[in-house]
């Protein structure tokens, strides 16, 4: 039987708990058991780093699958798990960026959009095909052999991708793709900043993205701002106010949300539209206007991420 190849997801913390743990085990959410007990003895596991969009080592499956629990990554136990043999593992740094081989494989062809790619790597484990996993096995070979070096900026190892488990699957909260200037936080902040204090002049009650609180604007800390609405509206479930919170700015009329921002003046347009579009597919009916705010430069930009199938 000709051997199968895996997709397999990593964030530099769990490949680095995975490393820690002595790299025999290898562990999907349990949402994923039926697809992982599909995966035979010998095939392989293509190791990919999120966030960073960087291939990082191979995988052999050295027997069946099965479920436990006991501790190895901390973000999450990955109950449905695979023993394995690591073939190749390689650093961040000397890891391959999966934007170099786009002329090489498959999932890169016939897009709709340039910018579609990523669909490919939202999920795991995935299936790919028997010449796309022969070639990034050959090229994660080769670059253990001959190494090169790329720097990663400062930040990016450290990041955890939030994920929320919801009645349509596992829906995955995106990174900014690509790391912005050292003025872009100062940017995006300022425009926070400047929203949360329009909705409060308005008469709004605000809120601020949880992951955002902690950052300042002229000394004044976001999360102390006047307004500021320390927790969500309670008419949505669990899972939708997870999306939700994690939405740059929110102007709020009591227990109604009045109008929801996202900020992209530097960073991916298409990360804040997915929010959105997350949150619109998990609340079919709800009716509240949705604002992305990029500078003038961006318009371009806008109008072709907002022409998206999404």
């Amino acid at each position: 039987m000709a051997r199968g190849y895996w997709l397999d997801l990593f964030t530099p913390t769990t490949w680095r708990e995975f490393l820690d743990a002595g790299g025999a085990v290898s562990g999907f959410k349990a949402s994923r058991a039926s697809r992982v007990q599909k995966i035979r003895p010998g095939d392989h596991l293509l190791c990919y780093l999120t966030g960073i969009s960087r291939w990082i080592g191979i995988l052999e499956v050295t027997g069946p699958a099965y479920n436990d629990t006991t501790p190895i990554w901390e973000s999450d136990p990955f109950p449905a798990r695979l023993p394995v043999r690591v073939v190749v593992a390689l650093t961040p740094e000397t890891g391959i960026p999966v934007l170099e081989m786009r002329d090489q494989l498959s999932v890169f062809q016939n897009l709709k959009s340039p910018e579609r790619w990523s669909g490919a790597f939202r999920g795991s484990p995935a299936r790919w095909k028997v010449a796309d996993g022969e070639t990034v096995t050959r090229a994660v070979l080769d670059a253990e052999k001959d190494p090169v070096v790329r720097p990663i900026p400062p930040g990016k190892l450290g990041r955890r991708p939030v994920a929320v488990e919801t009645t349509l699957g596992l829906v995955t909260l995106p990174e900014d793709e690509g790391e912005p200037e050292e003025a872009a936080p100062t940017a995006h902040t300022e425009i926070q900043h400047l929203l949360l204090r329009l909705g409060h002049e308005m008469g709004h009650t605000v809120f601020v993205a949880r992951n955002d609180r902690s950052k300042v604007w002229n000394g004044q800390r976001l999360g102390d701002m006047t307004g500021i609405r320390e927790k969500l509206p309670t008419q949505f479930d669990a899972e939708t106010n997870k999306i939700i919170e994690h939405i740059d700015v929110l102007w709020l009329k009591g227990n109604a949300i009045a109008a929801a921002f996202e900020i992209e003046s530097t960073t991916s347009i298409f990360s804040g539209l997915l929010r959105m579009s997350d949150l619109l597919m998990m609340q079919p009916n709800l009716n509240i206007p949705l604002y992305l705010v990029a500078p003038d430069e961006r318009r371009n930009d806008v109008i072709r991420q907002v022409n998206r199938p999404t």
